[in-house]
């Protein structure tokens, strides 16, 4: 049975749907399974339902397209689909596929979808792996520790360096690197960047009140202004 691609479309405007839909349409492979009309409804569906490629507008109100990149970096294969040119290196940094300029001619079009395809069977091959091992490995003064995601509680950065909190050890491991390069290492859909310096594990959180995150070990965690959002769709008491 051939492979289905599940797409998302966010688009400010429906004319741009249209024309996604009917490219999308063209492709026994794809299939069009959302739309969201700006950022936020585009954080909802994507907290509640599994997509394999998203085709993603830039200029949008509230939450920009590069926002939202920067806010969901586990999300699922990104084709940028915008009418302007001066984001492609931001969407490029942001791991984005490809970068479609409006209009978009089906040549284009189909080339980008290539270039999914070639992404996704690579993507499900690191999913699988890390889904059997469920293992985070990381170098700790000049040794690889290995810590089961399920334990870890939140991880926090340091500019160069990062702590990371695990639910089996009295003191965090110090490790090096950034947390854009830990979360793409990391399931997403258990863990979300809820400031510019932490990574939380959404199964750990106690309660949000204030702006202020309790977690499981008693410690207080800041939500930043932006990434409220991310936390406002998920089950927590």
């Amino acid at each position: 049975m051939a492979l289905t691609y599940r797409c998302l479309i966010i688009d400010d405007e429906s004319p741009a749907h249209k024309a996604l839909i009917s490219h999308i349409s063209k492709f026994d492979e794809l299939e069009h399974s959302g739309s969201a009309f700006n950022g936020m409804e585009a954080i909802k569906l994507l907290n509640e339902n599994q997509y394999d490629i998203i085709f993603l507008d830039i200029n949008m109100p509230v939450i920009s397209g590069v926002e939202l990149m920067e806010l969901q970096p586990n999300r699922p294969l990104t084709i940028v689909t915008t009418a302007y040119s001066d984001f492609a290196l931001s969407a490029y940094q942001n791991d984005a596929i490809d970068y479609l300029l409006k209009p978009i001619s089906p040549d284009k079009f189909a080339k980008a979808i290539e270039k999914a395809k070639t992404y996704h069977s690579g993507n499900n091959l690191k999913k699988e792996d890390s889904n059997d091992e469920k293992i985070l490995s990381c170098r700790s003064n000049g040794q690889v520790i290995e810590t089961a995601l399920p334990d870890i509680l939140y991880i926090e950065s340091l500019g160069n360096y990062m702590k990371l909190y695990s639910r089996k050890l009295k003191s965090p491991i110090i490790i090096y690197g950034s947390l854009a390069s830990i979360a793409a290492e990391i399931d997403c859909s258990h863990f979300v960047q809820v400031h510019r310096s932490f990574i939380v594990n959404t199964r750990e959180i106690v309660s949000i009140i204030n702006k202020i995150l309790t977690m499981s070990n008693g410690e207080n965690i800041p939500v930043g202004r932006k990434y409220q959002i991310l936390l406002d769709n998920l089950p927590i008491k």
